[in-house]
């Protein structure tokens, strides 16, 4: 969908129509469900906080200044839900000794583990910047840390996964 179809669609919501707050929520949601992923690595964890960020993103849509920043702003209400479950998680516990593995999906189960493997810092860089489509300068006001940052998270999160999923050493031609 194009920009101007989805602030179209984004004005619509703001008014508190209920069917184009649903289509925009729809539009999103595989984006939504990959940056929840990066930080939870729990899909039902990333589940709760794509819907808690549903629910914000509706009751706080009023106070969206600008519509062409939708997605920056509801996907910076996700990162903070994230955190946000994360933490209540390191207070109570987990049982992820126990935790069946998830369901399989369409991606690369090899890669999916190697971007595991990576701290989350660079995790949610490389999946905001690859998977999401977000530019350096979008990355950096969502995760409110300066432009080189960014850079820098990306850089060394490609040679990581150059490293260990393609088995890669230092000084060789990565493609």
């Amino acid at each position: 969908m194009q920009g101007k179809e989805t602030e179209h669609l984004v004005k619509k919501a703001m008014l508190k129509d209920p069917d184009a707050f649903t289509e925009l929520m729809q539009l999103h949601l595989k984006d939504m469900y990959r940056t929840a992923l990066a930080i939870l690595m729990n899909d039902e964890d990333a589940a709760d906080a794509i819907q808690d960020t549903i629910l914000a993103c509706w009751e706080k849509l009023d106070r969206l200044k600008k519509p062409q920043y939708f997605k920056t702003w509801m996907t910076r209400i996700l990162i903070n839900n994230c955190y946000k479950i994360r933490k209540a998680a390191k207070n109570t516990g987990t049982l992820d000794e126990c935790a069946e593995p998830a369901a399989y999906d369409e991606y690369n189960l090899e890669l999916k583990e190697a971007l595991a493997s990576l701290d989350e810092k660079y995790r949610v860089a490389m999946t905001l910047f690859y998977s999401e489509g977000y530019s350096i300068d979008e990355i950096a006001k969502i995760l409110k840390i300066p432009k080189s940052t960014v850079q820098t998270r990306l850089h060394r999160g490609r040679k990581k996964l150059a490293r260990d999923y393609y088995g890669i050493q230092k000084g060789e031609a990565i493609l």
